[in-house]
């Protein structure tokens, strides 16, 4: 998928996950999936959103306080190393709101109490991930320093919400899993050579049908699909056609490399057996190819990522 198409579904992706976990009720249950809690009183929740936080893109975060914890979630359909950084700056943002105002001193002599930090994003891009990872901001600081002795440090727990990871959350949280069959229909949609319109437009009208986000959808119809369609224009797609063709001339030659790569390490195998990997393996590029994964083409000289993806697409290693 090129990057003009990549940049619709950050935009629209970002602002539907805030949409959808608008009401208490709904965060609620999202917060007991993955805490492993049983809160059942959404008025115990406080939602503290920064609207004005712009560096972080204003539409796909949601803070809110439950008990003696500030939760700051985050969604992200693209990799990035740099969310623990964005954390802090969040997270200092609303420790400072705290502060303001009241009876709070920061040169008393009593030590203020805060609330315990909790910082999850939830990633649902086409790039290969596991279903948990974290990140820390310490990967960023000089190699070779102590940084058990470092003055800051912040975390951020990333989840993959593809449709089919992270079962044992999803089961818990229906509003997450329909969510990302929704998310699941756009993409497959547009994989089909569908204009983004009509693929936001039939991906709607089989999540009504088989009661996915239903009431979402049908009540703000128009709201959700202006939401999908907000950074895209018919030049921009038209431009993202033209570079698919050059693409192709690029990702013919990255097959190639990959190709004798692989040759390389295959010294003892048999000629037929080397034949039927590289058979296999330019299957799986053109699936890649076919779904706009042009990222795990790059990845594919690693063993472990191609296993991944032979298992993904059913094809034997």
């Amino acid at each position: 998928m090129t990057d003009e198409r990549n940049n619709v579904n950050r935009e629209y992706k970002d602002r539907l996950f805030k949409l959808i976990f608008r009401e208490k009720e709904d965060l609620l249950q999202l917060y007991n999936a993955i805490n492993g809690t049983n809160y059942n009183n959404p008025e115990d929740l406080e939602i503290n959103t920064l609207e004005d936080a712009v560096y972080m893109g204003m539409k796909n975060d949601v803070s809110f306080l439950i008990k003696d914890v500030l939760s700051l979630y985050e969604h992200q359909s693209t990799y990035s190393p740099n969310l623990p950084l964005r954390g802090l700056f969040y997270f200092a943002d609303l420790y400072r709101k705290m502060m303001s105002g009241g009876d709070k001193d920061l040169y008393s002599s009593k030590q203020i109490k805060l609330p315990f930090p909790q910082f999850v994003v939830f990633y649902n891009g086409t790039r290969l991930q596991p279903e948990r990872q974290v990140f820390h901001l310490h990967s960023a600081f000089p190699k070779g320093m102590n940084r058990e002795i470092a003055a800051i440090d912040c975390h951020a727990v990333v989840l993959n919400i593809n449709y089919g990871q992270n079962r044992e959350i999803m089961r818990k949280c229906r509003k997450l899993e329909e969510y990302s069959i929704f998310i699941g229909k756009v993409r497959e949609n547009t994989s089909h050579k569908l204009s983004i319109r009509e693929a936001i437009d039939r991906a709607v009208e089989e999540c009504i049908k088989e009661g996915i986000l239903e009431k979402i959808l049908r009540e703000n119809r128009e709201e959700v699909c202006s939401m999908l369609l907000s950074e895209y224009d018919e030049q921009a797609h038209i431009e993202s056609e033209k570079r698919i063709a050059r693409e192709e001339g690029i990702e013919e030659g990255i097959i190639k490399g990959i190709q004798e790569g692989i040759q390389k390490g295959i010294q003892k195998g048999m000629v037929k057996g080397r034949q039927e990997g590289e058979n296999l393996l330019v299957q799986l590029v053109q699936y890649l190819q076919r779904d706009g994964r042009l990222q795990d083409i790059e990845l594919l000289s690693d063993e472990d990522t191609r296993k991944k993806l032979y298992k993904e697409y059913n094809l034997a290693d």
